[in-house]
Order: C-alpha cells, then sequence, then structure tokens
C-alpha cells in the first residue's frame, strides 16, 4: 500500500491498513521522530514505542472507521481532526474523536508527527 500523497487521504490509508492487517504500511504511516497517544494520558515517542503502540491498536479484532472531520494544510503541515472506531459486527471495541499533525516529506508523501487519538474528547484532562 502507497502513503498518501495528499494529506487529506492520510486517515483513509491508515483505515485501511489498519483493516488489512498491513503492519508496515500501518507503521509507515508514522513519524517516530513525533508522538503517538494509544492511551488517554499515556503519550510515547521513538521506534520502539511506536511499533508497540501500533502493535497493540493492530491486536483489537475488528474493522477501524476513520471519519475526517476537518483537514487543515499549510505548506508541508496538515492538522487533522478525527472520528474513529473499531467495531466488530454490532460491537464498538473503542471510539474516540482525535488530532492528528502530519508533515509532508521530501518525497511528497504524507506521515503522522502527532497522534493524539484522543485529543479531541470533550472530557480530555492534560
Amino acid at each position: 500500500m502507497n502513503l498518501p500523497k495528499r494529506a487529506e487521504d492520510a486517515h483513509s490509508t491508515l483505515a485501511a491498513a489498519f483493516n488489512t492487517g498491513d503492519v508496515a504500511t500501518v507503521l509507515n504511516m508514522y513519524d517516530t521522530s513525533g508522538i503517538i497517544v494509544p492511551e488517554p494520558g499515556k503519550p510515547v515517542s521513538g521506534k520502539a514505542q511506536f511499533e508497540a503502540a501500533i502493535k497493540s491498536i493492530l491486536a483489537i479484532k475488528g474493522t477501524m472507521e476513520i471519519k475526517t472531520v476537518y483537514c487543515m494544510q499549510t505548506g508541508n503541515l496538515a492538522i487533522g481532526r478525527s472520528e474513529w472506531n473499531i467495531t466488530d459486527g454490532d460491537e464498538v471495541k473503542i471510539s474516540a474523536k482525535g488530532i492528528e499533525l502530519m508533515r509532508q516529506g521530501d518525497d511528497g508523501t504524507w506521515k503522522i508527527l502527532i497522534d493524539h487519538a484522543f485529543g479531541a474528547e470533550g472530557d480530555l484532562i492534560a
């Protein structure tokens, strides 16, 4: 799977990679010099921590859906606001509202630099 060439395609690319179990693409969607928040209040950074966080999310069996609420871009930076969930049939395994900062690389592809998967939750304290 190819990385997105448009910032607004990052969410759909990430969901498609998750849903096909494409660990390599999911990992490549991230700039591991950044931050990922796989659980509220637990930000991590660094390649090993990113990999552990991604693998724990991929361990949740089901189908990921990511709705892009907005994506605003200036130059090689973009910020996205998402509403996402992982469902298994009628069971919602996880549901949240996230904020993602993305950066375009020299090759024209977009990677997520900061992924606060719960960053737009109304009751978030941190």
